[in-house]
């Protein structure tokens, strides 16, 4: 049975009249996969409900916000106590103070964090800091590594390993993106090369901690340490990007999986840790809010302190801290081996269901996050991960949808769990997979 989408269409139709693509995020418009997109009308625990009346089970999790899952009570009731008491200040006030300590509390190598509103002002601030901070004003990023719409990392790699970027979107103007080198990810000899030539020039190196914007792909054993070598060598700045893995890879994120220490304890890399760290999704609990931090010594450049000018009328919104605050704190130790149980349950699950069927695949990891790329082989790089069947993942993306179950609408994103996520939900998910697979199999 074909579940309806006339209400969903109705709106699509409706928004694209006042709304580019109809759509205010672009991955939402299903141009990656064809059809419909859902329009939600309310969420609950581990499930979806659209317009039309349908439920789904969700494995999107608002790309990582949602760790609790949808409408918990415990956030609910902090954002309910909030709102009551005004919905923003303009001023300082207690629950941007209790937050911010949270975040460095769970982080060793981190002193102080300012808060924004997104994960793109984070990484946008991040870098003005390390600019300022440097007197440098090269920056070099990675192929296939997300930081958000900011002008200068909107940028793809051009012909040879390292060259000056040309812009990837229209409205960047060459001057912006030229500041940028982008280099293959996971290419140490790549970054060697480059600042052997250029090091004096360069201010930081930005990296996602551990990439999921071009689907999962972890940094290869001692990848973040070369970084911090050669970057410490160079006297330029290194800013790990946990936007997406910060607080949903572990307690700590993406530092603690790769450092070993998942709790709040000193540990960390053999050459030291990255300078600066950017934050967001999990820490705002579904509300617009995140954060960049590292030594106290390098927040001291942002103004009121220092020349480096940033400011946000609603950063450390009353509300947005009360969510991302009571997020964190039901973000507990026992949480984490929870959620990997959950994610290996559903990952080993499709992956039977695509080997019957004779499907390529790999699944590849980041702590309970993970990526189901539809080829063989293991995917290290964005031209890696671009060498795969996305024509067969629509395929099985609109079979799970029909089957009761919301994948993110892209072959290059992540899987997402919820701590919501019951026995009824991933029966569900078991039950969709076969006529998914077998659609993923279909010429």
């Amino acid at each position: 049975m074909t579940l309806s989408t006339h209400g969903s269409q109705d709106l699509f139709d409706r928004a694209r009249s006042v709304i580019p693509g109809g759509v205010n995020s672009p991955v939402r418009a299903f141009r990656g996969v064809g059809g419909v997109p859902r329009f939600i009308d309310s969420a609950q625990g581990a499930w979806l409900s659209d317009v039309d009346g349908n439920r789904y089970v969700d494995l999107v999790c608002s790309w990582g916000p949602m760790i609790l899952g949808h409408a918990h009570p415990d956030v609910l009731a902090a954002v309910t106590e909030a709102a009551g008491k005004g919905f923003s200040f303009g001023t300082p006030s207690e629950n941007e103070v209790a937050l911010a300590e949270e975040i460095v509390a769970r982080v060793e190598p981190l002193e102080q964090v300012r808060l924004v509103s997104s994960g793109t002002e984070a990484t946008m601030s991040a870098l003005r800091l390390a600019r300022g901070a440097t007197g440098r004003s090269v920056v070099v990023k990675f192929a296939g590594n997300y930081h958000g719409h900011v002008d200068a990392l909107l940028a793809q790699a051009g012909s040879g390993v390292a060259t000056f970027a040309l812009p990837d979107s229209a409205g960047v103007p060459a001057s912006a993106a030229g500041e940028t080198i982008v280099l293959p990810y996971n290419d140490l000899a790549a970054v060697e090369e480059l600042f052997a030539a250029r090091g004096e020039e360069i201010a930081a190196v930005i990296t996602e901690a551990s990439p999921g914007n071009m689907g999962v792909v972890p940094p290869e054993p001692g990848f973040t340490q070369g970084l911090r070598r050669v970057t410490a060598e160079h006297g330029a700045l290194l800013i790990s990007d946990e936007v997406m893995t910060g607080f949903r890879a572990s307690r700590s994120g993406w530092y603690g999986l790769e450092t070993g220490t998942k709790g709040a304890h000193p540990g960390g890399y053999e050459g030291g840790a990255p300078d600066l760290f950017t934050f967001g999704k999990v820490m705002g609990g579904g509300f617009p809010a995140a954060a960049f931090g590292g030594r106290a010594d390098l927040m001291a450049h942002l103004a009121p302190d220092g020349p480096v000018y940033q400011a946000g009328t609603l950063s450390g919104n009353p509300v947005a801290t009360a969510a991302g605050l009571a997020t964190l704190r039901g973000c507990t130790e026992d949480l984490y081996p929870r959620l990997e149980t959950t994610a290996r349950t559903i990952a080993d699950a499709a992956s039977a269901a695509l080997g019957a069927e004779g499907v390529a695949h790999r699944v590849q990891w980041a702590g309970s996050m993970f990526s189901i790329f539809f080829r063989e082989g293991q995917v290290r790089s964005f031209d890696d991960a671009q060498a795969q069947d996305t024509a067969a993942y629509g395929r099985f993306f609109h079979a799970m949808l029909e089957g009761g179950v919301h994948l993110p609408p892209s072959a290059f994103e992540v899987w997402f769990v919820s701590d919501a996520l019951d026995e009824s939900a991933l029966d569900t998910i078991r039950a969709a997979l076969p006529a998914a697979a077998k659609a993923a199999a279909s010429a």
